[in-house]
């Protein structure tokens, strides 16, 4: 008999260490839902992708203040960005400009954007099934 818990006991006991990320249903979200405040192009393509891409772990309600703010600092972004091109000699604003992407990659990574961070919050791999695919299940299950 294995020493090892299963993760149920694992989720009881408040661990972050489950192993098996199959058992967790998500639950898209109907739609992309509308910016809380307005974005500029920059942002705006950022929130309609995130939404697009991780509508599967997204929750509208308590993640959406966060994505509104990261895309506000991509439309900050491409400002200050602009200008660092202009002004070589701006070295602030350089700064500026990678501490700006410094916070963009960790608001990013607090939202599920890469593989470590969708396995540390329990997401899986969402992989699309191809015409092919959909029709050999289809096939298949005749």
């Amino acid at each position: 008999m294995s020493n090892e818990k299963s993760n149920d006991v694992k989720r009881k006991l408040g661990s972050k260490h489950v192993t098996d990320v199959s058992e967790i249903e998500v639950v898209p979200v109907p739609g992309i839902p509308e910016p809380i405040r307005r974005l500029d192009e920059p942002g705006l393509e950022m929130w309609k992708r995130v939404w697009s891409v991780a509508e599967t772990w997204l929750a509208p309600q308590s993640d959406v203040e966060l994505l509104q703010i990261t895309c506000e600092m991509l439309d900050e972004r491409a400002v200050l960005r602009d200008f660092v091109m202009d002004n070589p000699d701006a070295w602030h604003e350089r700064k500026a400009l990678r501490d700006l992407d410094t916070a963009v990659v960790k608001n990013l990574s607090l939202l599920g954007f890469t593989p470590t961070d969708r396995m540390r919050l329990g997401i899986s791999a969402i992989k699309r099934q191809s015409k092919l695919d959909e029709l050999r299940s289809r096939a298949e299950a005749l």
